[in-house]
């Protein structure tokens, strides 16, 4: 009999991921469709399971031609045509395994422990982490029976849950219960495969700045920098994934922040430090990696200037020096992480800024290479701390250089 698994296949390509996509029945299980085949491109292999009511809305034959591989069902599950049971297989074989959308039938039979298909057995015969991606009608989310089976499954470490969004739902309905965006799940899962399903952070808040401040000269012109905030982005989604609670005061981006992080939009340097410094008490860890103006117009006009009416030297001022305040604020129990983006040599400009601005550590990051720093999916950079430790960080997606630096700061603090 074969083996729905090719058991030599993790140990030719051991840095291999493995992602199990476990479909419900449920109308945005179209969207999973778009999940299955990022997740391809971005070259993890995946295998779906999908249940018998997942089958009216979507067919196997999608996904299989999307994941390249046989999606199983249920009728697969009660055939003996494998080798070994076929939910012992695929719950060993995965790293992560995914539930999306996870209709209120499934939660109540996980909250259970029940098992009466294959996607159930698959999860009880398994000890990869499992993120759970709800969506259902408002009401019925909001059912004392569903939170409680909720509120139940978040408790167990295994159970990772996403948040559900609001907004027009299939049923006319406008509220809570629509599930989380391909993109964000995909983050998520990229992070499960990172720690392992460790939440290291629990307990914790994390405050994180992130963008390039504007300081305006009139409605339209303004002094700002590229920055688009990717980083800081990226950071307040590592930190939620690992169980923090998380802050994120943020300049105008073409990103919305995560499901479940409390964001403070803000525009100019003066709006930052009055946000992070309200919000400084709270905090445990504090990343400031926004790109703050140096300085300002000195003079503002609430209309457009016309063109002959711009200076032809434009008179400054200083802006709040936001990451010397926090220092001087913050309590020896928390930790402050400062960025500092450099053309040329990155280590020495930081290592000036770190004990200029009595920081405990910075992470020093070049913008004059190719795909890094500004506007960038992927960075580089140098962790460098008070007790005079560097650690070089090769080229990576942003999201692995936040997971990067939690580790670091769980390691050295």
């Amino acid at each position: 009999m074969q083996s729905p698994i090719d058991p030599k296949s993790k140990i030719q390509n051991p840095k291999l991921s493995r992602v199990l996509v476990a479909i419900g029945g449920g109308i945005a299980a179209y969207k999973v469709c778009e999940l299955i085949s990022t997740l391809f491109k971005t070259g993890v292999e995946v295998r779906v399971i999908l249940t018998r009511s997942a089958q009216q809305f979507i067919t196997p034959l999608t996904v299989a031609t999307l994941s390249r591989h046989q999606a199983y069902t249920d009728d697969d599950f009660w055939q003996p045509t494998y080798s070994r049971p076929l939910h012992i297989e695929l719950g060993e074989w995965a790293d992560v395994m995914v539930i999306a959308p996870l209709t209120a039938n499934t939660l109540a039979k996980l909250a259970y422990g029940m098992a009466d298909n294959l996607l159930t057995n698959t999860v009880l015969a398994s000890t990869c982490p499992v993120l759970l991606v709800p969506a259902m009608n408002t009401d019925m989310w909001e059912q004392l029976s569903v939170q409680r089976n909720w509120q139940q499954l978040s408790i167990d470490s295994r159970y990772h849950g996403m948040n559900t969004g609001s907004g027009l739902l299939a049923c006319d309905r406008v509220g809570a219960g629509r599930m989380a965006e391909p993109p964000e799940i995909l983050t998520y899962i990229q992070s499960l495969l990172h720690t392992q399903g460790k939440r290291d952070l629990i307990g914790k808040r994390v405050l994180v700045s992130a963008g390039g401040t504007r300081e305006y000269l009139d409605p339209v012109r303004f002094i700002g920098n590229p920055s688009t905030g990717k980083m800081g982005l990226a950071i307040a989604q590592a930190a939620l994934h690992r169980g923090a609670r998380v802050t994120l005061v943020h300049t105008p981006a073409n990103w919305q922040a995560p499901l479940g992080v409390q964001a403070i939009p803000v525009t100019s340097a003066e709006q930052m430090h009055q946000a992070m410094v309200e919000y400084l008490a709270n905090a445990d860890i504090i990343v400031m990696s926004a790109a703050v103006a140096d300085v300002k117009p000195r003079d503002y006009s609430t209309e457009k200037l016309p063109k002959r009416s711009l200076p032809e030297a434009l008179p400054l001022e200083p802006v709040p020096d936001i990451v010397a305040r926090l220092a001087q604020l913050k309590q020896s129990h928390q930790i402050l992480i400062g960025f500092a983006a450099q053309t040329g040599d990155i280590v020495n400009p930081a290592l000036e800024k770190l004990e200029k601005k009595k920081l405990d550590a910075i992470v020093a990051n070049p913008i004059d290479r190719a795909d890094s720093g500004f506007g960038s999916d992927n960075n580089e950079a140098i962790f460098l701390d008070t007790q005079g430790r560097q650690v070089a960080i090769a080229p990576c997606s942003k999201l692995e250089m936040a997971h990067q630096l939690f580790d670091f700061i769980n390691n050295e603090f």
